[in-house]
């Protein structure tokens, strides 16, 4: 039976699943956004791996200009020092028509808003007032209009502002006491690194990531700095005091703009408690990004919420959850991990952990089990 659905948010998760309502399903939507417009500009890279972008093929991902991507080989290790300490090979999980793929942002965006943008993106809509009516939800937005539909899905980020009209216990984020700095570098600016891999660089109480995201050459950079407040007038001094005094040569690679935020992360992970309201993307669920997995479960949670609507499961929420609590936990479990990890201040268990890396690397065991599980649906 036809069903009609408002989804609120035009971020990654949300034009997801439009995308495939669109393409494969007779379910009328419309997807609205608070803002005026989708912000377009040249933005930060992303990370996608194989499973990911196995979904956005389905809908033509296959066909977007080559040059604007970028398949990496591996994962180089390294000390603060820019001393290399182990290689992961990323290539055994991809498939000949599936790999690994990293770009930027915008990119991304531009690809999914193609088929939307027209028809079905309703910008400047914030919603005031939310009520159920005979079995469906009426949504009232502050510009005096409103949508009777028959489902909700909140794709508005971690601060989801749609849990809030819905979910009468605060799953309030959590700050991770750590700052966020990001930057695109036009050279790896005479770094000893392969600019043909992910580069990650672990520092006490902080730690680089520089990867290629198309074949222009272009690398992006991000560096999670352990900081107990977020002052974004002060983070100049704070990559100094945490960063460039532990290698001066890194000095080069914050000159150019850069745009930081502080880093947040879902406290817990619940259910909707509405069975006509699902939750995908940050909204269900948001990361820290040492997994680089935000992008991707954005695109996984669409597509789980996509079939299950498609074939009109009567028990879809609980379906949904279910699954995409289990998934979600893990990449949790281990982007959490690897914030630890990444970060000791401890040149004891930086020497432990270096050992130990270069050892695990190099068993399929630990790969498979470690990383398979995130990787391969």
């Amino acid at each position: 039976m036809k069903k009609k659905l408002a989804i609120i948010g035009a971020g990654i998760s949300g034009l997801t699943l439009a995308n495939f309502l669109k393409k494969y399903s007779k379910h009328e939507f419309i997807l609205y956004e608070k803002e005026e417009s989708l912000s377009l500009d040249q933005g930060y890279g992303i990370q996608l791996s194989a499973n990911s972008i196995k979904i956005l093929n389905q809908i033509n991902f296959k066909k977007i200009d080559n040059t604007k991507i970028y398949h990496p080989r591996g994962v180089d290790f390294y000390d603060i020092k820019n001393k290399k300490i182990c290689n992961l090979d990323i290539n055994q999980f991809n498939t000949n028509e599936s790999k690994y793929t990293t770009l930027q942002r915008t990119t991304l965006f531009e690809f999914l808003k193609d088929e939307i943008y027209t028809q079905h993106l309703r910008f400047g809509k914030k919603i005031k007032e939310v009520s159920e009516i005979k079995e469906k939800i009426l949504i009232k937005f502050e510009d005096n209009t409103n949508d009777l539909v028959d489902f909700v899905i909140g794709a508005d980020g971690i601060f989801s502002s749609t849990r809030s009209f819905f979910e009468k216990k605060k799953n309030k984020p959590k700050f991770r006491k750590a700052v966020a700095v990001r930057g695109i570098l036009k050279s790896k600016l005479d770094l000893d690194i392969n600019e043909k891999n992910i580069n990650l660089i672990m520092g006490k109480n902080c730690h680089l990531t520089i990867y290629p995201i198309n074949k222009n050459n272009d690398l992006n950079l991000v560096c999670i700095i352990r900081s107990k407040k977020y002052n974004p007038d002060n983070i100049k001094s704070l990559i100094e005091q945490k960063v460039l005094n532990q290698n001066i040569n890194l000095e080069k690679l914050f000159q150019g703009e850069l745009k930081t935020w502080p880093l947040y992360s879902t406290a817990s992970i619940v259910p909707s408690t509405n069975n006509k309201v699902f939750y995908i993307g940050d909204a269900f669920s948001g990361f820290l990004p040492t997994l680089a997995q935000g992008a991707g479960q954005s695109i996984e949670s669409a597509y789980e919420l996509f079939n299950l609507l498609k074939e009109e499961k009567s028990n879809a929420q609980n379906i949904y959850f279910k699954e995409r609590y289990k998934r979600a936990n893990i990449v949790k479990k281990r982007s959490n991990l690897n914030f630890f990890v990444f970060h000791f201040s401890s040149s004891i268990m930086q020497n432990l952990r270096n050992f130990f890396m270069k050892f695990l690397v190099k068993r399929k065991s630990f790969i498979n089990s470690y990383l398979g599980k995130v990787y391969k649906n």
